[in-house]
């Protein structure tokens, strides 16, 4: 026991004194290991730091109070809630409850649910337009009384102090950033006598993009609503609820008497010791499950985080093997000596593993330690982009000491191999410095090529088959593993291409490939780093395509529409005077709507001499999932599961878009530069508007005579009453030749017909707006200016800029495509650097035979762009396979969801709507870019750090 202690320490000794007498190769070998580790342990500090906890939750939501009371929208009847107050229901069954129309008539009873004694604080929120030194921004507007204990963690204070008169407001930084305003400032709404100061800047933890400003109760909201409703302007909607602190908390059998009242709670006795399943009523509901608890709601991204870590273990495996294997040949000869002075192989052995304990215990604390630093200077810059700040930062030390441990594991797995190998070698080869002549291994690139074949048929299984996400991982790890194993030969193959290369890079090429040994594990490294990068980025384009195709715009990207449908259109010429003036417009078309009855009614208006527009869909036409008497109110009950299905894929049920302009029957009245702006490329229907015909957009409205009727009702009670009872509904009908166009968004509009066809028809018109097409999106300074603009107009023109699909940052998406960008650019570096290391005796023969400085140069940029190369190249078609895995797997889990939804359902998917779409894209712009900048950038990154005059090799001494 004692001689092999000794011999160990012994080991230990050597190999620290060798690591620091050779500190750019040890620097090099430790930033191979600690890399990886840097990044597993940012990312595990990120992601924890990210994740609040249930009392940071708390905090945010409710602050120091025990509990949240809020109003259930249902009319105060009895409900069931879940234990975190997200999700409500009726007890009764939904066509049995007469709901209300929002949050704010149940109010009024949460005082009396309170217990006696209780501390209680109004929480009131509502909207405004609020003056801007550039004109009128949109802003929410919360009464709380935020210097109260009982709000702390709900919202932080940056400067100044929180309102204490009625009239001084505290806003949120983004506010104020938008706004052109500071603190001092005045600050009014829309048409409101009253002037506010701003005393005070804050911002909500959880939302740090919200325009909002904060008052205290009652001091703006109730006397801003009375001045809107005065003035005609649109409604304010206030939602009330109360923090309440009682003695003894808020236990599940309480909130369970309040839901008695229709009163939700939020508790925090509930939520840091949540019920079991089997007492939440919501969840005993027939067909009720909890989303969180559903197959698969997380299992995606899980499997994503499960890929990435697997193959970022794998990474630091391919980095420290080729980093010892050339340390232990750099060393060859001090080991050669240990032989020759009566040192066994196990000492041999001994001294390599003691460097490999000794490299990866510094790799240890050099990756943690700079984990924690990077994560710490990154916090503000990842808040910033997901929106919302951490919560505390959440060191694990369980978790980064069993990182740390793997750093240590894998310094000693990794110099088993040199071990080995240099044990094996005879003294007179280690001291004379011969490698020997050795056959590359045939039988490796076989077993790699197997291993190819049969991870990806894993890999299918699960992503045709299984609903196990963890199957798509296995078998992706195995196939990556076969990649790796396919390394020699593929570089190999690789070496071919070099006679078509200049000299420079054809050299190193060849270099490449004669060095096997040294270049397959550093291509591998890259490879596995890069298969990382584009298996995230891979996964990523495809969430955001998918929610990118689901995401519905009311208009063409940039376009801008403004409507007023009050008062008979009387300010629409000014509004679209004030867009044409204010927003950089490129195309205008203006817009009128069919006007019925007395002058002056709004769009919105019936009865009292006011009447509408309506588009008839002719008899014949009918959905007859949609038709409904008095006899008969709900039709899918006289429908059997089959007949529902198969009138679900009859084009007179077909579902259309119907989001964009808002306007009467979706019938339009306007010219040829309307179907411009709507990007509606149809060139006859163009000739059709100027011919006199209506352009229909939906295929049922148009009857077998190719005509569209349009009826024109005066008696809108009358009307309601007819199409209840299954009768003929009255009113003039004109009906006019159609042009259809099916196919494609004409957002919001049904039909279209000119001006002078409308008149010729005798449609009664006023204006409408207009849309515009414009040539860049417009800022938050030119809305602002718009609003204050529109606001002098009077009423509520309606205003809508499409911005189009604005991703959502996902913090773990971020923190691993942050990790795998980073591993990725550091192991093309660091893996290139050593084989440049590896290659310094050909860098000195050529200064021996008096190449100049260039090309010294030139060709270790090349040897080490040629390794970057082959390693992104593979590594990208490697890393392709898991994330298309992934997302078939992923279509089809939500397939079935969508079955079942249908085997629900007896209208099948005239209600469910259209099957998931779940794309697969190539992330081309990374790929090509990975393929680009991480050679280019490896081979000038090692060209500027050769030196252009190397010292030649000097004999050693013997």
């Amino acid at each position: 026991m004692t001689t092999w202690f000794h011999s160990w320490r012994a080991a230990i000794r050597i190999a620290r004194r060798d690591a620091w007498r050779s500190k750019g190769r040890s620097l090099l070998v430790l930033s191979m290991i600690a890399l990886p580790i840097l990044g597993v342990s940012a990312a595990d500090l990120t992601l924890r730091s990210a994740d609040l906890s249930t009392e940071e939750s708390l905090a945010r939501s409710i602050g120091a109070a025990d509990a949240r009371f809020m109003g259930s929208g249902y009319g105060g009847v009895p409900i069931y809630q879940d234990p975190k107050g997200e999700t409500s229901a009726p007890v009764q069954d939904e066509e049995d409850t007469v709901h209300s129309s929002g949050p704010t008539p149940d109010a009024g009873k949460l005082p009396a649910v309170f217990p006696a004694g209780a501390a209680t604080l109004s929480d009131s929120t509502g909207t405004a337009k609020l003056t801007t030194a550039h004109g009128l921004l949109q802003a929410e507007v919360r009464e709380l009384r935020a210097s109260d204990p009982m709000t702390r963690g709900m919202l932080t204070l940056l400067d100044g102090h929180y309102p204490q008169r009625a009239d001084e407001l505290a806003v949120t930084e983004r506010f104020l950033e938008d706004s052109g305003l500071k603190v001092g400032s005045s600050l009014t709404a829309r048409g409101f006598d009253r002037t506010y100061r701003i005393v005070g800047v804050y911002e909500l933890p959880g939302e740090l993009t919200a325009h909002q400003v904060n008052a205290l109760p009652g001091a703006f909201l109730a006397p801003y609503a009375k001045t809107a409703e005065k003035a005609g302007l649109q409604k304010v909607d206030v939602a009330t609820s109360y923090l309440v602190k009682a003695s003894g908390g808020f236990t599940w059998n309480t909130v369970k008497k309040a839901n008695e009242k229709g009163v939700v709670v939020v508790s925090r006795a509930v939520l840091l010791d949540p019920p079991a399943r089997s007492e939440i009523p919501l969840y005993q509901k027939d067909g009720w499950t909890p989303y969180e608890e559903s197959l698969g709601a997380q299992a995606a991204v899980l499997a994503v985080v499960a890929t990435v870590v697997g193959l970022a273990m794998l990474e630091i495996c391919l980095l420290a093997g080729p980093a010892f294997a050339v340390g232990a040949r750099r060393s060859r000869r001090q080991l050669g000596l240990v032989g020759a002075n009566g040192g066994d192989r196990r000492h041999i052995r001994a001294i390599v593993l003691s460097g490999g304990l000794v490299i990866g215990a510094a790799a240890a604390v050099v990756g943690t330690g700079l984990g924690l630093v990077l994560t710490y200077a990154l916090q503000p810059v990842l808040e910033g982009y997901i929106g919302r700040r951490f919560g505390s930062f959440d060191i694990r030390p369980l978790e980064l000491l069993g990182i740390a441990l793997l750093a240590v594991l894998t310094g000693l797995f990794a110099a088993i191999v040199p071990a080995i190998t240099s044990s094996r070698q005879s003294v007179l080869a280690s001291l004379t410095g011969r490698r020997g002549v050795r056959r590359s291994n045939r039988v490796l690139p076989l077993v790699g090529l197997g291993a190819v074949l049969v991870g990806a048929a894993i890999a299918l299984y699960g992503a045709v088959v299984s609903d196990h996400f963890a199957v798509v991982a296995f078998g992706s790890a195995v196939a990556e593993l076969g990649v790796v194993a396919m390394t020699p030969a593929l570089v190999g193959l690789f070496g071919r291409t070099g006679r078509w290369l200049p000299l420079s890079p054809r050299l190193a090429l060849r270099d490449a490939v004669r060095n096997r040994g040294r270049t397959a594990p550093a291509v591998a490294a890259v490879l596995a780093a890069v298969a990382g990068t584009v298996a995230v980025a891979t996964y990523s384009a495809g969430v955001e395509e998918q929610r990118r195709a689901e995401y519905h715009p009311a208009l063409p990207y940039g376009a801008v529409s403004v409507s007023v449908p009050e008062e008979g259109g009387r300010d629409a010429p000014a509004a679209r005077e004030a867009v044409q003036r204010l927003m950089p417009v490129d195309v205008r078309a203006d817009l009128a709507r069919v006007a019925v009855g007395r002058a002056g009614c709004s769009m919105y208006d019936a009865g009292d001499g006011c009447g509408r527009s309506e588009v008839v869909t002719p008899k014949a036409n009918e959905c007859p999932l949609w038709i409904s008497t008095k006899e008969n109110p709900d039709p899918l009950q006289r429908l059997s599961r089959e007949e529902a299905s198969k009138l679900a894929k009859d084009w007179r049920c077909k579902m259309y878009d119907e989001y964009g302009i808002n306007v009467d029957g979706g019938l339009a009245v306007g010219d040829a530069a309307v179907l411009k702006v709507l990007g509606i490329k149809d060139p006859a229907a163009a000739e059709a508007l100027a011919a006199g015909k209506i352009v229909s957009f939906r295929k049922p409205l148009v009857d077998a005579s190719g005509e569209v009727g349009i009826r024109l009702v005066t008696d809108t009670e009358a009307a309601d009453r007819a199409r209840e009872d299954g009768t003929e509904i009255p009113g003039k009908v004109v009906s006019l030749p159609a042009h259809l166009v099916d196919g494609g968004r004409s957002y919001g509009i049904t039909a279209l017909v000119s001006p002078a066809t409308a008149k010729a028809a005798g449609l009664p018109t006023v204006p409408l707006g207009a849309v515009f097409s414009t040539e860049r999106i417009p800022d938050s300074e030119q809305r602002q200016k718009l609003d204050a603009e529109l606001a002098k107009l009077g009423g509520s023109p309606d205003l809508r800029v499409e911005v189009g699909y604005e991703n959502e940052s996902s913090i773990v998406m971020l923190a691993l495509m942050v990790f795998a960008g980073l591993v990725t650019i550091g192991a093309a570096g660091i893996a290139t650097g050593l084989a440049q290391a590896d290659a310094e005796a050909d860098l000195k023969t050529l200064a021996a035979v008096g190449a100049p400085p260039r090309v010294r140069r030139t060709l270790s940029g090349f040897q080490c762009g040629v390794v970057a190369a082959m390693g992104v190249v593979l590594g990208s078609a490697a890393g392709v396979l898991p994330a298309i895995g992934l997302r078939l797997a992923e279509a089809r889990q939500q397939q079935g969801w969508y079955e079942q939804a249908l085997a629900e359902n007896p209208a099948g998917a005239a209600l469910v709507g259209s099957p998931p779409y779940v794309p697969i894209v190539v992330p081309w712009e990374t790929l090509g870019a990975l393929l680009i900048l991480v050679p280019l950038g490896a081979a000038v990154l090692a060209a500027l750090v050769t030196r252009s005059r190397g010292a030649l090799a000097r004999r050693a001494a013997t």
